[in-house]
């Protein structure tokens, strides 16, 4: 089984063609979280198949935590993805396709840079603050797409951090009561009128990434429309590296979300992992 491994900002994936390979698709979460286990697999924050789309979009991108839930879509992702399906020529360099949180378009920009557009904010709650241990937060809520991809937004000193201070917290409010789906939290920290921190406790993944793409754009998107980042295009700064995002929106309504960022092929090969079981 051929795959390639890449990563966007230090968030990495497998990617495999299942046009080409067919599996049914109901072994692929289990596939998923054999696969994406460090130390005795190949190792990943998680899985992607291409499919067979079912209406007019170039391909259907599927996505799986590396704990083998399903997940509705993941920024990062859709960027390698991008890249992907264009270097094997399922797609042009502009290309749709369909996603578990509604379809996605995407560019594949100079080099390994990869632009895509993702799904607006459907649920969209500025402030939400939540009381964690006693402890109140500034908190937003964003859900992007339908099925929305659930995101809450954190005000923390980044700078300042307990590390496990903030997994503690990042653990609780990734379950906190009043999210029903749970959700992936960003704490942020912002830097200037165009530049914020970013950490991101993802589900699925169960633990901080090195980034997150739909985080980076749920953060920003929130940030632009409270007033604390100025630009409608902004940096974010994962600790995988750097992410842009450009909104467009009109009054308090985002219009347009963008994830711009690059892409690097770690390396492609032969799945050979004897206790993998298909």
């Amino acid at each position: 089984m051929q795959f390639y491994k890449m990563q966007g900002a230090g968030n990495d994936f497998i990617i495999i063609n299942n046009i080409k390979l067919n599996i049914p698709v109901n072994k692929l979460p289990v596939i998923a979280k054999r696969l994406c286990q460090r130390k005795v697999s190949i190792g990943a924050d998680g899985f992607m198949a291409i499919d067979y789309p079912e209406g007019d979009a170039d391909f259907k991108m599927l996505f799986f935590n590396r704990d083998g839930s399903i997940g509705e879509m993941c920024g990062n992702g859709a960027r390698c993805i991008s890249r992907y399906a264009y270097l094997n020529n399922i797609a042009g360099k502009q290309m749709t396709f369909e996603t578990g949180a509604g379809i996605v378009n995407a560019e594949i920009l100079e080099g390994r840079l990869v632009k895509v557009m993702l799904n607006n904010p459907e649920v969209l709650k500025l402030n939400n603050d939540i009381e964690i241990d006693g402890i109140n937060y500034e908190c937003s809520y964003i859900e992007l797409g339908n099925p929305g991809l659930p995101h809450a937004v954190v005000k923390y000193n980044l700078q300042q951090a307990d590390e496990n201070k903030l997994c503690e917290t990042g653990f609780k409010i990734r379950y906190y009561e009043g999210f029903p789906k749970g959700a992936n939290v960003n704490f942020f920290e912002v830097l200037n009128e165009n530049t914020a921190l970013i950490k991101t406790y993802e589900r699925g993944v169960e633990g901080f990434t090195l980034a997150c793409g739909t985080g980076s754009a749920s953060t920003a998107a929130a940030l632009i429309l409270k007033g604390y980042l100025k630009d409608n295009k902004v940096k974010m700064i994962n600790d995988g590296g750097e992410l842009f995002i450009e909104v467009k929106k009109t009054d308090n309504k985002i219009e347009k979300l963008f994830l711009i960022g690059d892409t690097n092929i770690v390396t492609i090969g032969k799945i050979m992992d004897e206790d993998l079981i298909i």
